[in-house]
């Protein structure tokens, strides 16, 4: 008897097309895996080590070698420039007495010093390593003799140094700013992820014969940690599983941070120390080196740093701003599939304080829903205040609401074409040079009557959205 199985058998066409898709599909995974093998290559071959390499220079070194040289090199000591913070680095879910801040920034301190050619660092920390050394070599003259019988004499005196540096690592703060976005759809999809940390350092002269502190300078350094990672998890047919993940990271090691920190403390404390007459330079024209001007637009720049490291603009967004606008606005309303069109406008903008400014508005477009259903050209004006959340920073986000007149010159459907209404925006804008700003923004248009899609009483209210790009230039 032989057994009719129907729809539940499939054809041996069918069964070859699935077996080739699914050896497609095979051949595609396989190739993108080995291509990520191949990208990371470099970090990803088993049983290879790389050969010791010297220190990366950091952009401080190269300005403290640069630096106009001195009329006679300083004699300085360091007995110990340590880290002061006594903080734990931070790990997730884990106990740990491992220190977030390097033990070794005497050395480094040394090493910056005798980079510079201004000081002449002596021995101090192994102090008592030197010192039973020169016992021991002094004991072994005083038993022997030289080649002819003669006495060996004394050790020649230690060096001492007419100036102490002190100081060390006062900060290490964690998470001083973090942030992230990702973006998943139906199993794909992608995330970033930043936090940044910041290492402060002292570093002062004290005269050893008064114990006078003569110059006191800090700098601080941030340190970039930054994680990419992207991945797809999808059913591609029944019980068949496609899951492909591929990311990097990349931290900023701290050791360099603190390295350039300290750097940057040392050339602060020539040039300044130079100003003060705490030390002189080889050429007295040299007053006037690039080294001066530069150290004071890096100085300037400070000062108009926040916490972050993020340098502030001089002021609020300076004198009035004429701009333009540009963008895309999407229908709501009684008419079903909404087409998004071309909205462009002109800008003048204000600012009454640091935070507040006010904004008019002159804005022209078109709304349609599957074009022969709804379409309609407009004009509009509206004046509205914005609030800028963080008015010195060269990037800021901001939110505005205001009120407004559009009008339509042909209303749909021998409707009234003119709508007040009230609108709301929030976006960000960024500061190109300190005259030209880019803004992104979203805003919502909610018309105050009905009848925008020429049915005046309609089941939905009618509004609009807009996603919206533009340069703004303020005059001073």
């Amino acid at each position: 008897m032989v057994r009719d199985c129907g729809p539940n058998l499939r054809s041996g066409g069918e069964r070859r097309k699935r077996f080739r898709v699914a050896s497609w599909l095979r051949v595609v995974v396989l190739a993108a895996a080995l291509g990520g093998v191949a990208g990371c290559g470099s970090y990803l071959r088993p049983f290879e080590t790389q050969r010791a390499l010297h220190g990366p220079p950091t952009p401080a070194a190269s300005v403290l070698r640069n630096l106009p040289a001195p009329q006679e090199p300083v004699v300085v000591a360091v007995y110990r420039f340590r880290d002061q913070t006594g903080q734990y680095r931070a790990l997730e879910n884990v106990s740990t007495f491992s220190t977030a801040v390097t033990q070794g920034a005497t050395s480094i301190l040394i090493r910056a010093l005798e980079e510079s050619g201004w000081f002449v660092p002596i021995e101090r920390e192994g102090l008592s390593n030197l010192l039973n050394e020169r016992q021991i070599i002094q004991s072994i003259r005083a038993q022997h003799t030289g080649p002819e019988g003669e006495q060996l004499g004394p050790l020649p005196p230690l060096l001492y140094a007419g100036i102490i540096l002190e100081g060390g690592v006062i900060g290490y703060d964690s998470n001083v700013l973090t942030g992230g976005a990702g973006l998943r759809y139906f199993g794909a999809g992608g995330s970033g992820q930043v936090r940044q940390d910041q290492v402060t350092v002292y570093l002062r002269a004290v005269s050893t014969q008064s114990g006078r502190v003569l110059k006191t300078v800090y700098t601080t350094k941030t340190i970039l940690s930054q994680r990419i990672e992207a991945g797809l998890f999808r059913f591609v047919e029944l019980r068949r599983l496609l899951e492909a993940e591929a990311g990097y990271s990349f931290n900023e090691p701290p050791v360099v941070a603190v390295t350039e920190a300290i750097e940057e403390a040392v050339r602060a404390l020539i040039l300044e120390g130079v100003r003060d007459n705490l030390w002189a330079l080889q050429q007295p024209s040299d007053i006037n080196h690039s080294a001066f001007a530069a150290y004071d637009r890096d100085v300037a720049e400070g000062t108009r740093a926040d916490a972050f490291g993020r340098v502030l603009q001089p002021g609020n967004r300076p004198g009035v701003g004429i701009g333009a606008i540009g963008g895309a606005a999407l229908y709501e309303g009684d008419f079903r599939n909404p087409v998004a069109q071309p909205t462009a406008a002109l800008v003048v903008r204000g600012n009454a304080s640091e935070h507040i400014g006010v904004a008019l508005n002159l804005a022209g477009g078109r709304l349609a829903a599957d074009s022969a259903a709804f379409e309609a050209d407009h004009a509009a004006g509206d004046v509205h205040a914005l609030y800028f959340l963080m008015p010195h920073a060269s990037t800021t986000p901001f939110v505005s609401l205001g009120a407004g007149v559009l009008f339509q010159p042909e209303a749909p459907r021998g409707g009234n074409g003119v709508f007040p209404y009230v609108v709301g925006s929030a976006g960000i804008e960024h500061m190109i040079t300190p005259q030209v700003g880019l803004n992104v923004a979203y805003a919502y248009t909610y018309p105050l009557r009905e009848g925008l899609d020429g049915v005046p009483r309609g089941r939905y209210h009618d509004s609009f959205h807009s996603l919206q790009t533009g340069i703004i230039y303020y005059m001073r």
